[in-house]
């Protein structure tokens, strides 16, 4: 350990040059982290806000449940055998305001639940980004694909579906809108796979992966955010070896006086912590205050735990590419280090 901190002084100028660049590939991944989860909370919300349980289509939608028409029956059946179950259906269109100012909206419609509104005929309850727009409770709005007006009952939170804001409405005004007298899911909380003739079950995660832009999205994200996972794993690799490199006389001579490999292991993993650590408390504090700052119209959400992980990954990477570099020390004979050190 004071081999560690003594070493770190001498050469305080390499390691702040390494704990700079770590600490900007972490806070990097950290933002962009933030971005794929808010992209992903703007974009579906509506089912992610649900609990764990399954979602149930007809098997001839084929997985695009904006093709699902569940049987009556069927519907019936399951919502009678399951206290929690609703059926809901989600269609996109647009909601013109009393200024004649239009906004692109989710509708969506449930069978009575407590997982969503309770929503009367005529009535109409959206997302609060609307509230943001000018959109407050009692305004009249309009559709052009319903006959009445829609009046604003309230207010809900962090509910979105394909980037855009819900409206919750009624079934009758959504059979109305939408020519239709059937629902496109079904949806059991907590509850385990079950075979159900010409249904077809999925899990949250599942669902999602059926809207393009979602699956795009993420993809995408999350690839930037492997490789720069990567890149620091190997930036520790490539700086502990030059280091190693240089220091294969100093190594063989504190081998040629006794000292075991693996106190030079820990040498490496010490100084790999410190950095790693340093870097990423800033990191980490610069990016919670971003959360703080960051515009309300920017999609961005960086959880604690989301977090921690991340950290816990940066961690486990850096240690793993500074015990690969590490591992030319095994092959260091005294003699031959002393002289290769000494030429």
């Amino acid at each position: 350990m004071n081999l560690a901190w003594k070493e770190m002084k001498r050469n305080k100028v390499r390691f702040i040059i390494v704990g700079s660049i770590v600490f900007l590939i972490s806070f990097l991944t950290l933002i962009i982290s933030g971005l794929a989860n808010g992209l992903s909370q703007d974009n579906a919300a509506l089912i992610r806000n649900l609990p764990n349980g399954q979602f149930y289509m007809t098997e001839k939608a084929e997985g695009s449940f904006n093709m699902s028409q569940i049987p009556q029956n069927i519907q019936d059946d399951l919502l009678q055998q399951h206290d929690n179950a609703v059926a809901l259906s989600i269609s996109m269109g647009f909601l013109n305001d009393i200024e004649e100012q239009q906004h692109g909206v989710a509708f969506t419609t449930a069978t009575s639940s407590n997982l969503f509104p309770e929503i009367a005929q005529g009535e109409v309850v959206l997302d609060q980004s609307l509230q943001a727009k000018g959109v407050n409770i009692g305004d009249r709005l309009v559709s052009n694909q319903l006959n009445g007006e829609l009046t604003v009952k309230g207010f809900v939170e962090e509910q979105k579906y394909s980037h855009a804001p819900v409206a919750f409405i009624s079934q009758q005004d959504y059979q109305e809108m939408y020519r239709t007298n059937t629902m496109q899911l079904i949806f059991i909380p907590n509850s385990e796979v079950l075979v159900i003739d010409g249904l077809q079950a999925f899990t949250a995660k599942a669902l999602l992966q059926s809207i393009p832009s979602y699956k795009a999205e993420q993809m995408s994200l999350n690839m930037i955010v492997s490789f720069l996972i990567i890149i620091s794993g190997m930036l520790f690799a490539i700086f502990f070896y030059m280091m190693n490199v240089q220091k294969i006389g100093l190594y063989g001579i504190l081998k040629a006086i006794g000292l075991k490999t693996v106190k030079l292991f820990q040498l490496i993993w010490t100084q790999m912590l410190v950095i790693t650590i340093i870097a990423l408390a800033f990191a980490i504090a610069l990016s919670q205050a971003f959360v703080l700052l960051a515009p309300s119209e920017m999609p961005f959400h960086l959880s604690i735990t989301t977090t921690l992980q991340l950290a816990g990954i940066f961690l486990v990477i850096g240690f793993i590419g500074a015990t690969l570099s590490g591992l030319q020390i095994k092959q260091i004979e005294p003699l031959q280090a002393i002289q290769r050190g000494d030429g």
